[in-house]
């Protein structure tokens, strides 16, 4: 099977290649893919075939097509949950980092759905599947690389209810992460709008022209602790966007540590020498991800009518890095 893509180049600085271009653009797409649509004449720029080095130009017309993979078989999975609370109608997980929340290309094996699938399975238990099996009744998710608090529904009216709650960002999410440098103001709000990134689709930016479309996102932040070139944050959502925390924080020049696709795997803030150099990649090693989790969830019980709230202590890799972080 076969999908169709109708790109018009934006006005784009510097130069590259359109194999390149269409991989950062294009969600799923391998640059081995792409070449090889590109070879097989699937690729027409203005109308005309190109070659892979051809350099993307501004106002270009590009059709794409390029093939898709079927959907996989979605299996249960025996994989260790760490449940923080769990009744009739839903319970709450605290997702490790690097386990990704719903299954996608590449990814159809090892995620928290095909764990969920096996927990519900040996409890002769359900969950909803108001969004599709594939789903298990996950409301929210988590980035693969970001720990912590998800809620699950057992059912489609516990799953509207708290989707619902979500809409309406009636629901409390504090999370706590390391950034690169100190903040001149302790506490604040970064509010802007979101959008996909025009060059690489994979990514979020912050939208900078008022007369462009993007999605209202809003995070509070407190600084909790401060050392010589790293912060401990706690952030509260007001929104709930893609990647948010993580986009709004590099946006204004302090990226989580250890964040690759923001700019958190750089330093920031300080004068590199040998020694700086060799401790900040020592840091790297210690949290191979971006030092970000959700650390408390609270709403008002669907069915229940009470107020929730649920908090989980920091990962053992971020207790770890900041150990490192205040013995040095």
């Amino acid at each position: 099977m076969n999908k169709n893509f109708r790109i018009i180049v934006p006005e784009i600085k510097g130069r590259i290649r359109i194999d390149k271009y269409l991989t950062n653009l294009i969600e799923n797409a391998s640059r081995t893919k792409v070449q090889k649509s590109i070879n097989l004449g699937n690729v027409i720029v203005n109308g005309n075939l190109v070659k892979s080095n051809y350099i993307v130009k501004p106002f270009d017309e590009i059709e794409v097509e390029l093939p898709v993979p079927e959907k996989q078989e979605i299996l249960p999975e025996n994989i260790p949950l760490d449940i923080v609370y769990e009744d009739q109608y839903l319970l709450v997980v605290n997702k490790p980092a690097g386990m990704v929340t719903h299954p996608a290309y590449k990814n159809y094996s090892g995620t928290l759905v095909n764990a969920l699938l096996y927990y519900s399975q040996q409890k002769n238990d359900k969950l909803s599947d108001l969004n599709g099996f594939e789903r298990a009744g996950i409301v929210h998710r988590l980035d693969k690389e970001t720990s912590g608090l998800l809620v699950v529904a057992k059912d489609e009216i516990t799953h509207r209810k708290l989707s619902e709650l979500f809409f309406h960002h009636n629901i409390k999410r504090e999370y706590q992460g390391i950034v690169w440098g100190k903040l001149h103001q302790k506490k604040g709000l970064i509010e802007t709008k979101l959008a996909r990134d025009k060059r690489d689709r994979k990514k979020i930016a912050v939208v900078r022209n008022e007369s462009e479309e993007g999605k209202l996102a809003i995070t509070e932040y407190e600084v909790l602790e401060e050392y010589d070139f790293l912060s401990l944050i706690k952030f509260t959502l007001k929104t709930g966007r893609t990647h948010q925390i993580r986009v709004h924080l590099s946006s204004i020049g302090h990226p989580i540590f250890g964040d690759e696709t923001y700019g958190g795997r750089k330093p920031h803030y300080i004068t590199m020498t040998n020694a700086l150099k060799n401790k900040i990649n020592n840091l790297l090693k210690i949290l191979p991800r971006q030092a970000l989790h959700a650390k408390l969830l609270g709403f008002v019980h669907p069915h229940f009518g009470k107020e929730m709230i649920f908090e989980t202590e920091l990962p053992d890799d971020m207790k770890t890095l900041l150990n490192e972080i205040k013995r040095n």
